[in-house]
Parts: C-alpha cells; sequence; structure tokens
C-alpha cells in the first residue's frame, strides 16, 4: 500500500528584517540545525571541506551581503539568534550552492508559461524541485509580509532565506542549478538573489536590481515571471544572458541553454534529455488546442512533471542507487502558480513527493 508524503509546515513571518529572522530561527530551531548537519555531511563529501572551513568561506559571503543587502543580512542575524546558532552557520546555509562548487547531483525541471490574451493576462510558471531526500523534512511553505515589499509566499529550506515562490504583485522565481566555474564571494549568492526577486514588483524591477548589484556569485538559472511575461535568466559571475518567450513559453534544465561566458564542464548527461522532453510535452499540448486557463496544476502535473522518460534523470527524478545516499536527488515537490491580475489575485498548488506515483502529498495551496 503507497505511503503518501508528509505535508509540510506552513509558517508566516511579519516585521523588520530582524524581527522576521528570529521568528523564522524560533520557529524552525530544529530543522535549521538539522540543515547544518546534513550540509556538512555533504561538503565533507563534494568539496573535502568541513564545518570551520565551511565557515571561512562563509565570512566572505557575509561581508558581500552585509555590504550589498544590509536588510537581509540584518535578517541572518535574526535567524541565527532565533535558532541558537552563530551568524556563519546560517550563511553558509544561504551560501550552500556556492560552497559546494557545484560538486553534486542537482536536477530540476521548470517551464513557463504565457497564457495570457488581450483581455487577461497570466503566466503560469512551474517546475518539480529535485535534490537529495535528507532535506525534505526540513523544507517549509513561509510567508513573509515587510513594510515597503509586496507580501511573499514561498518553498524554502529551512534557514534560507529565498527561494522558489511567488509575492504579491505577482512575481515568481523557480531555480534550476548550473555547475560551472568561477564562484566569486564578491557576489550575491543565488538564494538572496532570489529573494530579491520576490521583493520585486515586476520581472524588469527585479532584473534592474540584480544588475545593480552586479550580478550573482555563481551560475544559475532563475525561471522569472511576473502577469504579463517570463524570461530565463541565465545567470553567471562573468555575464548573465536572458531567454525569452518562444511560442509563449520558457523551458530549462541543468545546463546553460546560450550563456557562454563561463567554464561549463560536462555535468548531468540528464540535462539536454529533459529539456528537450518538456519542450516536446509542452508542443503536444499546444498542438491538441491546450491554453488559456486550460494549463492548470493538474493537467501539468499530469501531462509534464509525473513524466519518468530517462529515468532515473528525467523529469520526475528518481533517486540513483550508486551514488552515494548524500549527493542522491529525487523530486521532493512540485509546484504550479498562476500569476495573474484581478480578481483572487495569484496562487500556487504544491504536491509534496512525486506527481503521479501514488506516494504524493495532498496538493496544498499558497496563499494559505
Amino acid at each position: 500500500m503507497a505511503v503518501q508524503a508528509m505535508a509540510p509546515r506552513k509558517i508566516e513571518l511579519k516585521g523588520t528584517p530582524r524581527e522576521i529572522g528570529l521568528q523564522h530561527g524560533r520557529l524552525l530551531q530544529s530543522e535549521i540545525k538539522s540543515q547544518m548537519e546534513v550540509y556538512g555531511a555533504m561538503f565533507e563529501l563534494t568539496s573535502q571541506m568541513a564545518w570551520p572551513e565551511v565557515l571561512d568561506v562563509a565570512a566572505e559571503f557575509a561581508a558581500t551581503i552585509k555590504r550589498l543587502t544590509p536588510e537581509i543580512f540584518d535578517e541572518m542575524q535574526g535567524i541565527a539568534e532565533g535558532a541558537q546558532v552563530q551568524l556563519l552557520d546560517i550563511v553558509a546555509l544561504n551560501c550552500r550552492s556556492e560552497i559546494a562548487l557545484g560538486r553534486f547531483t542537482d536536477g530540476c525541471t521548470s517551464i513557463a508559461w504565457n497564457v495570457g490574451n488581450v483581455q487577461s493576462k497570466k503566466v503560469v510558471l512551474a517546475q518539480n524541485w529535485d535534490w537529495t531526500a535528507q532535506v525534505k523534512k526540513n523544507i517549509v511553505m513561509m510567508s513573509i509580509e515587510q513594510v515597503g515589499t509586496p507580501k511573499i509566499w514561498m518553498i524554502t529550506e529551512s534557514g534560507i532565506v529565498g527561494k522558489i515562490g511567488f509575492n504579491s504583485a505577482s512575481v515568481g522565481t523557480c531555480l534550476n542549478a548550473i555547475r560551472a566555474r568561477p564562484i566569486l564571494s564578491t557576489k550575491v549568492p543565488i538564494h538572496v538573489a532570489l529573494r530579491l526577486c520576490l521583493q520585486s514588483t515586476s520581472v524588469d524591477g527585479a532584473i534592474a536590481t540584480l544588475r545593480t548589484l552586479g550580478g550573482v556569485a555563481s551560475s544559475q538559472h532563475i525561471l522569472l515571471a511576473d502577469k504579463t511575461r517570463a524570461v530565463g535568466l541565465e545567470l553567471s559571475p562573468l555575464g548573465d544572458v536572458h531567454l525569452s518567450e518562444q511560442d509563449g513559453i520558457v523551458t530549462h534544465s541543468n545546463h546553460f541553454i546560450e550563456n557562454r561566458y563561463v567554464e561549463e564542464p560536462p555535468w548531468l548527461a540528464g540535462s539536454p534529455v529533459r529539456l528537450e522532453r518538456i519542450r516536446q510535452l509542452a508542443a503536444k499540448l499546444k498542438s491538441e488546442g491546450v491554453g488559456g486557463d486550460m494549463v492548470e496544476g493538474s493537467l501539468l502535473r499530469e501531462r509534464i512533471f509525473s513524466d519518468t522518460f530517462n529515468a532515473p534523470q528525467a523529469i520526475c527524478c528518481i533517486e540513483d542507487a550508486s551514488r552515494p545516499i548524500q549527493t542522491r536527488s529525487s523530486t521532493l515537490f512540485n509546484v504550479v502558480m498562476s500569476l495573474k491580475e484581478g480578481e483572487g489575485g495569484s496562487s500556487a498548488e504544491v504536491v509534496w513527493g512525486k506527481p503521479g506515483s501514488g506516494e504524493e502529498g495532498p496538493t496544498l495551496v499558497m496563499p494559505w
């Protein structure tokens, strides 16, 4: 008999950056400490770095975060105090993508579909998030409300200030990890960049913010959208490339499509296969006349995100038992966001576990 996945915790944070951090740390103290253990073991395996060495690297990023995004730095200080850990422990979690230097197996396949028309604007933004199952118990659904920025709803790892989600201005983010060199600690980590996007009121505003701050520390792809358009941000420390919609759609997996500014060694053989596969599946839906309000969560989960072609490195990722437990990835959740204007505003559906597996949890909604 199939066992359904446990639903994540939901927490609501509100106030100044420091107050938001304190609430975050106090509510998720045990999960944050668990994350430190998970990533400590991962860093030792992938980067041959013990936790004290990790904190040395985190100190470099801490100086950058304090200089470029002081409010987010204040929030991290609050998280550390609330969780009763060191500030650099929290910085390390927020720089985990940079510290590990990409030397682990990640996944994630994402799509943005502009289904708006003259009468109404709407972009559907969705992805499967693939990562080590060891962090699944520490993932939360979080809302953040602070003065001067839109309210945020996101799915994130405990201790991490920004990830996958959307805001009350209908700006949303998805993330695809990329393995490439170099990594520069003088630029903001990708999870800080995601938070900055989620504090923006438009795609253009988010792009302008990242440009003003000088770009990001590591090579990553943020699939960014608002209710009018979607853009694939192939970000790197040495230069960015923006991918426009093709026939209303942007898709991505875990390799750069056009960004050639950085050195990108061969990584996941399944990434090009997944990219071609999601493009084929989306094209088939379009050929069947699917569009507008038909593009919604249950359809995308059934026709795209449950797909196991080329398993284990499929759109719906399955663990590869030949890899060390610390670096095995599988699909931990699926999210489908509807970014739109008008009555009801934007919303999202989240399914915990592998879509279509029979073991996934119930469909959850944001806002809740």
